[in-house]
Order: structure tokens, then C-alpha cells, then sequence
């Protein structure tokens, strides 16, 4: 059985803002979002990802006692959701959905990824345009990616 890759809403937000979309259809062919997702991206999207409706909406408010909508309904969904992976970055979310044992990968994973599967040669420059745009990375984390993939 396939993996179902499910997205929160910044791993979508900084790709779109570095026209890197396609990486993650490159990687997965497909993509499940929430509807509350899709209008925290408040932009147009390819066929390839699909939107869908949390179930069990009760475990989706439960987290948003914690979390914001787009986070909280990604994890509802995940937790759902046979065989799945979440692409999650905000450390809050990730702590939780590690705490209910669900696979998640982050927007420099995905990066890390692809580049070991070949679909990029250009870590650096990438999360380097990512972080031009806003994306939040530590100084440690990207001094580490510099060190270990260069600047290209």
C-alpha cells in the first residue's frame, strides 16, 4: 500500500513562494490537504493535490486547543488515515503528532529528499531561497547544510 501524504499548510506556502511546488509532486505524485489547509494557502492549486474533510471533526477541535486550524486538521486527518505521512514543520505539531506515533517529514526533509533521490542537486540554493522568503530555519541547522552540501 502506497503512503498518504498529507500537508500542512508552510511546508505548501514557502514551496509556492520559491516555485517549488512540483518537488513535492516529484516525490509523492499526490498530495491530501485538509480543507481548512487549503484556505490558510488562500491560492490556487494543482489537480495533484486533493482536498478532503477531517472525519472526526472532535479530535480535530481538541487540537486546536493547542494548535492553529491548519495544523490541528492535518494531524485529525493523519491520525484517520491508514499508512500515513505528514508533512509538518512547526515543532509544537511535530512533538504532538510524534506523541501519537505519526510519520512526519518536515519542508527541509522533503529538500534532503529529493536530493537523495535525485530530483535535485541544488540543497543549498534552495533552502537558501526558502529562508530569503521568510521560511524559518536556526542558524545552526543551515550552517550545517551549508557545511555538508555546499553553496552551489
Amino acid at each position: 500500500m502506497d503512503k498518504i501524504i498529507i500537508s500542512d499548510t508552510s511546508c505548501l506556502i514557502a514551496f509556492s513562494k520559491i516555485d517549488k511546488l512540483d518537488l513535492l509532486k516529484d516525490l509523492y505524485h499526490e498530495i491530501v490537504i485538509t480543507t481548512d489547509v487549503y484556505q490558510e494557502f488562500n491560492g490556487s492549486l494543482p489537480e495533484w493535490i486533493l482536498i478532503t474533510e477531517v472525519k472526526d471533526k472532535q479530535k480535530q477541535i481538541d487540537f486546536e486547543k493547542r494548535l492553529d486550524k491548519g495544523e490541528a486538521s492535518s494531524i485529525a486527518l493523519a491520525l484517520e488515515t491508514e499508512n500515513a505521512t505528514l508533512i509538518i514543520d512547526e515543532i509544537k505539531g511535530r512533538k504532538i503528532a510524534k506523541s501519537y506515533n505519526i510519520n512526519i517529514i518536515g519542508t527541509i526533509g522533503i529538500i534532503l529528499l529529493a536530493d537523495r533521490k535525485g530530483l535535485t542537486s541544488d540543497v543549498t540554493g534552495i533552502i537558501l531561497r526558502l529562508v530569503n522568503n521568510g521560511f524559518r530555519l536556526s542558524n545552526k541547522l543551515l550552517n550545517k547544510i551549508i557545511e555538508e552540501y555546499g553553496r552551489k
